[in-house]
């Protein structure tokens, strides 16, 4: 289906800009792409988060139906990548809602909510999803505030503009980490069964952060999916970068094309290259043989026609000069001569435009040959007329800096670049058929990268979707949940892998002290 315009429409009315300080320092840039091999693999990112990891609680306000939390803590990202995240977004802030009283003493579902694109504070999350949730299926909330937003949001930001594309990935570690110490925090206090949500960006790092977690957790991501770099490079987002100046950014210093480029990988070009190609190749090439077929044909008709039309023209000669012989009497022999000659001058404009006919029919049908053949085999380019970058832009392949984000893009969100979830049958996705921020195609499916999940599809843009189905988002969760509960309320305690922290905290602060 096409990509909603609505979506289009909105992002345009926005004044959001991304990026406009460019990449971010390359060194900044090498260590990012070098700790993302340690936080994508459950085994080694688990252990980086002590268990007894120390969360404050700041506040504490008990009204007539829940009790709302406030708590801080320092981001582990920070201890572990010092100097990379801003001095406001290093100190992590969250909310928790709880029930006045749990229904069922062993059964105390407590969901963490990621924060999606410009969702700032606590307010929207806490008011659309979390008390509702509490109020119809007694769920907890945990609403966590993303690096560089709301409280976290360094002073020269202006709204949700991203200084770098760095910071991306910066707040990505931040939440991965982070959702960790909450989790361990819930566990502490005896609350589970434990899942994670977000919205569009929300979502995404959702899904992220379920990886690294070694027991049955609830995921539900909506309106996102399996990688983030379509959402800058292809999806309406694209059209609030500057890339331009990304561009000669990319030329001018050679530590971004010569070593930086070859530490990402572009995940899905030759999977969907491929793919498309083996699903499609008999069709290509049935379609090849017929366009080729149909241009031999009217090859054929033009040589015919060509010798029909040089008969008729010789019989007409041969006709009027018997006629001017026979009837001499009656014409002069000069205005047969006009006769026969303006005869000609028409046979041959005609024939001149059915062969100028004939020849733009023979150019489209070889152009729609080579055409058809070009979309089966790349893919992407049968996408560029409707996916533009940049009016002003040529092709994407052309462009090294669109690649590069790319390969940035699915080097550090590719779910298939981390581990799967520990049970992907508690886990619930939502996506928008219509959504021009998260395009789908040409991207490997969730169900291809995590076997087991289920995926559900409304009939909506990306816009639309999150004003009018959250109620849809909020009854998934509590599905979920309730599959958490069937599967794991017996023998909660025993379910998991065994990895356990080989740092304490002390120690982790300890090496952070000297470190810097």
């Amino acid at each position: 289906m096409p990509p909603s315009k609505l979506d289009s429409i909105y992002r345009r009315m926005l004044i959001t800009r991304f990026f406009e300080k460019g990449w971010g320092t390359p060194e900044n840039l090498q260590r990012l792409f070098e700790f993302r091999k340690i936080i994508s693999r459950r085994e080694t990112c688990y252990k980086l988060v002590p268990q007894d990891y120390p969360v404050e609680i700041t506040k504490n306000e008990k009204y007539a139906e829940c009790s709302i939390l406030e708590g801080k803590f320092m981001s582990p990202f920070e201890l572990h990548m010092p100097g990379v995240v801003p001095k406001a977004a290093k100190e992590a802030h969250f909310q928790v809602i709880l029930p006045k009283k749990w229904r069922d003493e062993r059964f105390k579902p407590m969901c963490i909510h990621l924060a999606g694109t410009g969702d700032h504070f606590y307010w929207r999350r806490r008011n659309f999803i979390a008390k509702p949730l509490l109020k119809e299926a007694n769920i907890g909330a945990i609403i966590l505030e993303n690096p560089f937003y709301g409280l976290r949001k360094p002073d020269q930001q202006v709204r949700s503009n991203l200084h770098n594309v760095s910071d991306i990935f910066v707040m990505g570690g931040c939440l991965i980490l982070e959702c960790l110490v909450l989790l361990h925090w819930c566990e502490r206090n005896g609350l589970g069964p434990l899942g994670i949500t977000g919205l569009s960006m929300g979502g995404h790092m959702a899904s992220l952060a379920a990886t690294n977690w070694p027991k049955p957790l609830v995921l539900v991501p909506c309106l996102s999916w399996s990688t983030a770099a379509p959402v800058f490079t292809t999806g309406v987002m694209s059209q609030s970068i500057n890339w331009d100046m990304l561009e000669t950014q990319y030329h001018s210093d050679g530590k971004y094309s010569e070593r930086l480029s070859k530490m990402v990988t572009v995940v899905d070009d030759a999977f969907a290259a491929g793919q498309k190609f083996i699903k499609n190749f008999n069709q290509s090439l049935q379609a090849l043989k017929n366009d080729i077929n149909d241009t031999r044909h009217v090859q054929r008709e033009h040589v015919d026609e060509t010798c029909n039309k040089n008969i008729e023209v010789d019989s007409l000669r041969q006709n009027q000069l018997e006629e001017k012989n026979n009837n001499s009497i009656f014409l002069k022999e000069n205005l047969a001569k006009n006769i026969i000659s303006n005869k000609s001058v028409e046979l041959v404009k005609s024939e001149s435009s059915e062969k100028s006919l004939q020849t733009e029919i023979k150019n489209s049908k070889e152009q729609s040959a080579l055409t058809k053949l070009m979309r089966f085999i790349l893919p992407m380019a049968a996408q560029s007329d409707n996916k533009k970058i940049d009016i002003t832009k040529t092709n994407w392949w052309e462009r090294e800096a669109l690649q590069f984000m790319r390969g940035m893009m699915d080097e550090c969100t590719h779910l298939k670049n981390f581990s799967v979830p520990f049970d992907t049958s508690l886990i619930i996705a939502v996506c928008a058929k219509d959504d021009a921020y998260v395009p789908r195609e040409g991207c490997a499916s969730l169900e291809e990268i995590w076997p087991g999940v289920e995926v559900r599809y409304l009939d909506a843009g990306h816009v639309s979707a999150y004003v009018l189905h959250q109620k849809l988002f909020r009854s998934c969760i509590v599905e979920a949940f309730e599959r958490s509960k069937q599967a794991y309320n017996m023998d909660k305690e025993n379910i998991g892998e065994n990895i356990k922290p080989t740092l304490t905290y002390e120690e982790l602060v300890n090496k952070y002290t000297n470190s810097i």
